[in-house]
């Protein structure tokens, strides 16, 4: 199975999920081709941009890489596998203040009769589409190829930019304003879609990696999981204890065990979102329990 892992800013994420998943890599100080601890994968690390390409011909079969660039690059021969929902972020179309009048963007009617606007960005395709359907058009407006550090080119350069944001500091700092959210992007694990086409049609040789894949999916998607999930275990009075089983989530069902020697007592334990101890734990405490502990999970397969 030929597996390309990203290069820069999604590296530090996907390398930590693989080795919550007990995946080791070995990476030399200058190797793109580490080895990994998984046999019958290969890996190549490459920038998120190759990997689409390389996805969308063939030559690898698997990889990293954000639903970003699958939009910008048009790959339609890939099949998303599996959102590890990290490295969030939103494609945002963003413009000096000065180019604003309360909330409406006015940089049209400002540079109309002495230049064209300047839209700057790595995004160019999805640019294209996004100024044709705002009505900006080769007469009004130009489209600048940024290649990287796009938010320095206002006011100066450009007079909207069209980047990525995860927090929103970046376009802060440089006192820019968002017009528009254009799409939602997270890091995604793609195949090649030739690959999953010919698995299904019973190829034994594309049957065999996609099965292997599978496995490889299946098991960053416990630890993925497991991310969201923490063990709550505590003690409740037999008193109170069908009150608080009623406001107790689980996979399944919690467990309860009577402690030993006492039958007023009660262990209960089970698997809930983390979302919901910040309210959960005070509720258990309000009807009596005690003894609370929440402790992380490593893997959940379902």
């Amino acid at each position: 199975v030929r597996l390309a892992l990203p290069k820069g800013h999604m590296e530090k994420n996907i390398f930590k999920l693989l080795d919550d998943a007990g995946i080791k890599l070995n990476i030399t100080t200058r190797g793109y081709r580490p080895t990994i601890s998984i046999p019958g994968f290969e890996v190549k690390l490459l920038k998120p941009q190759n990997i689409v390409e390389m996805l969308n011909l063939g030559s690898r079969d698997i990889g990293f890489t954000g639903t970003d660039l699958i939009a910008e690059l048009g790959a339609t021969n890939v099949t998303n596998l599996l959102d590890t929902g990290m490295d969030k972020i939103k494609l945002v179309a963003a413009a000096p203040e000065a180019l604003f009048k309360g909330d409406e963007f006015i940089g049209l009617e400002t540079v109309r009769g002495t230049r064209k606007l300047r839209v700057a960005t790595e995004y160019t395709h999805l640019t294209q589409q996004w100024m044709t359907k705002k009505g900006f058009n080769p007469e009004n407006s130009l489209l600048v190829h940024s290649r990287g550090a796009t938010e320095v080119f206002p006011p100066e350069d450009a007079d909207i930019i069209v980047d990525n944001c995860a927090t929103g500091n970046t376009l802060k700092a440089n006192r820019l304003l968002i017009i528009d959210e254009m799409i939602q992007s997270t890091t995604c694990i793609y195949a090649h879609k030739g690959l999953v086409d010919a698995a299904q049609e019973n190829d034994r040789e594309a049957l065999a990696k996609k099965q292997a894949i599978d496995k490889f999916v299946t098991l960053l998607k416990s630890v993925l999981d497991a991310y969201q999930h923490a063990v709550l275990e505590f003690n409740a009075p037999a008193s109170s204890l069908d009150e608080i089983v009623k406001a107790l989530p689980a996979m399944r069902r919690p467990t309860i065990a009577p402690l030993h020697g006492d039958s007023k007592w009660f262990a209960v334990k089970s698997a809930v979102h983390k979302s919901v101890l910040f309210s959960l734990i005070p509720k258990i405490k309000e009807h009596g329990g005690v003894d609370i502990i929440a402790f992380d999970l490593k893997q959940v397969v379902h």
